[in-house]
């Protein structure tokens, strides 16, 4: 007998969610296949309540119920870690969530030296959450028990593990900041770049470090990985790594004794695509010069002379507040923040608000230090 719920008929969620027309909040987490396919998506939704835990297929169920819930202000919607599930219900269906609560932010400003669900589970309620399908393939039908139950289990002690981090929110007088940063999630949209943009292989770590030739078997390379991974809807790392395709242009292999050479590819992987690789790669060599792509580099910016020695002096200034605080540095105020405001210069309280990415907690608790810093 299990103790959730499996959804995966007709109007089975809009009635499961009526049900729930009392609850003051619901645990939200998805499943998605990325390190299984090649186009992700959401392939499996759990909630719960305090009293209930249902796990919802959408490829059998319309969401159109849970988006109604998401946007819902008069129902919490507790997370841990919100970001990419935000963002993917965003790309999928183009859900939007309010009232939002997140375990893991409340976690890191309540300074826990271990963010994981199962490090926080473990710590406050004494629940230990098995490890054995943290990368299984959700978009598998039908989905074994185990599977089931280990997703029920990432949502379920969520209400409770909320309380205990809210508890400890108060006591801390960190609350409203949790809030602050609750609220900006609201903001969240799907940003991901599309699967076959055109300057995509630059995104490889260390492509913009090539030579032109070498950029035109990058990109050659990345070209027919993507046309394989289409058609076997593989995530691309399982056909051929980025480390390999980027030994590979960097080597230019002219044969089968030179692919053997590129110590980034796997043997079983040049044995196995040997031909295509090498034509990719002899399709770069034989571009003429004008044809090889040529990174366009941004215009350098005046040097701002005072700049190192601001944000030393911000940093200085943030680093001795966290120790008092007993809080990380970068979730007190992280380097992209005391940079805006490195640039902003603000003279005054004034100025300091007026920068947008200074949340309000972080210009009550630092905004004297940072204005005798800058």
């Amino acid at each position: 007998m299990t103790d959730y719920r499996y959804v995966d008929a007709g109007p089975a969620l809009a009635q499961l969610l009526a049900g729930w027309g009392a609850e003051s909040l619901v645990a939200v987490d998805t499943e998605a296949a990325s390190f299984h396919r090649y186009v992700d998506r959401v392939y499996l939704v759990q909630l719960s309540t305090r009293r209930e835990t249902a796990i919802i297929d959408p490829l059998a169920v319309d969401l159109a119920p849970l988006g109604v819930l998401l946007a819902d202000p008069a129902v919490e919607k507790i997370f841990h870690d919100a970001d990419y599930d935000l963002r993917t219900l965003d790309r999928d269906y183009g859900f939007r969530a309010r009232a939002l609560w997140d375990t893991r932010i409340a976690a890191q400003l309540t300074a826990e030296p271990a963010i994981g669900l199962s490090a926080l589970l473990e710590k406050h309620l004494g629940v230990r959450l098995p490890k054995d399908y943290q990368k299984a393939d959700w978009s598998l039908r039908p989905l074994s028990p185990e599977m089931l139950a280990y997703a029920a289990d990432d949502t379920r002690h969520l209400p409770a593990l909320r309380d205990a981090l809210r508890d400890r929110l108060t006591t801390l007088g960190r609350l409203a900041w949790a809030e602050e940063e609750f609220q900006r999630l609201e903001d969240l949209r799907w940003s991901g770049p599309g699967p076959d943009g055109a300057e995509a292989y630059l995104r490889i770590k260390g492509a913009k470090a090539l030579q032109p030739r070498q950029l035109a078997a990058l990109r050659a390379l990345w070209v027919w990985r993507e046309s394989v991974a289409v058609a076997q809807d593989k995530a691309t790392f399982r056909i051929v790594g980025n480390d390999a395709l980027l030994g590979l242009a960097r080597a230019l292999p002219a044969d089968a004794a030179g692919l053997a050479q590129v110590r980034e590819l796997p043997p079983v992987l040049a044995r196995r695509h040997g031909a295509p690789l090498l034509g990719a790669v002899a399709e770069a060599i034989a571009l003429p010069e004008s044809e090889l792509p040529r990174l366009a580099r941004a215009p350098r910016l005046a040097k701002d002379p005072d700049w190192d020695a601001r944000m030393e002096r911000l940093k200085a200034a943030r680093n001795r507040v966290a120790q008092e605080l007993a809080l990380d540095p970068g979730v007190l105020c992280g380097k992209s923040i005391l940079e805006a405001v490195a640039r902003a210069r603000p003279s005054d309280r004034a100025g300091l608000e007026r920068i947008p990415e200074l949340r309000r907690w972080q210009v009550t608790v630092l905004g004297d230090v940072l204005l005798t810093a800058i």
